[in-house]
């Protein structure tokens, strides 16, 4: 692993491997002068949207409990590791290759049976995975990936797959949430402490038959 990692309570009774807050930039700062093009590791903290799609899915496990589960651009994987024992299959996926290493690790030191670590990019998605459920974490900040994005949940809909999105109130989103407005079953705002307040994540249920 390139970013140090310490194990830590993530979530009452829930411990993973997560990379040291004090080290990412120390350590991303000193591969930059590498390799200028390198990107910054988004991946490696513990976001809003995470904690407020875990929070939910641990309030309403039926969205997971015996389906084939899939989360994508995960990151470090909170939502998916806070219910991974409930589900029947679970992969776990984010495009970066450290990303999906931290994630085969927990799932290692997890002593998880049914979940595996994938490298997944969403503009080039593997036909041969098949979910009951997908979940998605604060994917959509990048305008210029909106319409990739948009284009694989439309197919995950049309085979019959539950997508649940947690998103921050962004702007620059808003195109992309008004594209989803067919599909959504339930929206609703969850509250996630931050620092001194409170974040209101908006969680969205795309239903395929709605």
């Amino acid at each position: 692993m390139v970013y140090p990692t310490t194990l830590q309570e993530v979530q009452e009774g829930l411990l993973l491997y997560v990379p040291d807050p004090g080290s990412v930039k120390t350590v991303y700062e000193q591969l930059l002068e590498k390799d200028p093009n390198i990107a910054f590791p988004f991946w490696a903290k513990i976001w809003s949207s995470a904690i407020a799609l875990s929070c939910f899915l641990q309030t309403e496990p039926e969205w997971v409990r015996g389906k084939r589960v899939l989360e994508l651009g995960a990151g470090i994987g909170l939502p998916s590791f806070s219910v991974a024992k409930q589900a029947a299959e679970m992969i776990i996926s984010d495009h970066a290759s450290e990303a999906v290493a931290l994630i085969a690790k927990n799932i290692q030191y997890q002593g998880l049976t049914n979940a595996q670590a994938r490298r997944i990019d969403w503009n080039h998605f593997p036909a041969a995975i098949v979910a009951d459920t997908v979940l998605l974490s604060d994917v959509n900040y990048a305008p210029d990936q909106f319409a990739a994005l948009l284009k694989l949940i439309r197919k995950l809909l049309d085979r019959g797959t539950v997508i649940i999105l947690a998103t921050p109130q962004r702007i620059t989103a808003s195109p992309f949430a008004e594209a989803l407005q067919p599909f959504i079953k339930r929206s609703f705002l969850q509250a996630v402490p931050d620092k001194e307040q409170e974040m209101d994540i908006r969680i969205l249920i795309l239903d395929p038959g709605y």
